[in-house]
């Protein structure tokens, strides 16, 4: 189940949930609300329901490595059902599997720093709450 590219400059959304067709609208108009350029690459694809962390990270390290990506955001049931509609970040690269979790209002901060390098996923990873969530870096 190798992993779609993303659109230049944007970064991967994957959806996993598929139990509220409507709560994945409410999760893409955040994404779309939170800033006024594109940052997100939707996935919607029944073949990765309910994927797990670590098979993305076997598929991405199985993948040549001119196919593989750095980092994904799931679309989760967690990401479903709250509010805030906080992805799950996964690195996929320097410590595969790591996570935190991004409200769609941070969202487009991290994309934009990542799709560029300019950031690297741990500085946001450890720049989190004690949840395990980003929320700024004046909040953590």
């Amino acid at each position: 189940m190798p992993l779609p590219q993303p659109d230049d400059l944007t970064s991967l959304v994957l959806r996993t949930d598929f139990g509220d067709e409507g709560a994945w609208d409410a999760v893409r108009a955040a994404l779309d609300a939170a800033d006024e350029h594109p940052h997100a690459t939707y996935v919607s694809e029944l073949r990765f329901a309910g994927v797990g962390v670590h098979a993305l990270v076997a598929e991405e390290a199985a993948a040549d490595e001119d196919e593989q990506i750095v980092y994904v955001f799931l679309a989760d049931a967690a990401t479903m059902k709250d509010p805030g509609h906080p992805l799950l970040a996964v690195d996929l690269w320097d410590e595969p599997g790591r996570t935190f979790r991004v409200p769609a209002r941070w969202f487009p901060d991290i994309s934009a720093n990542l799709s560029i390098a300019n950031m690297d996923f741990a500085e946001f990873a450890d720049a989190t709450d004690g949840s395990g969530t980003f929320r700024g870096f004046d909040q953590s």
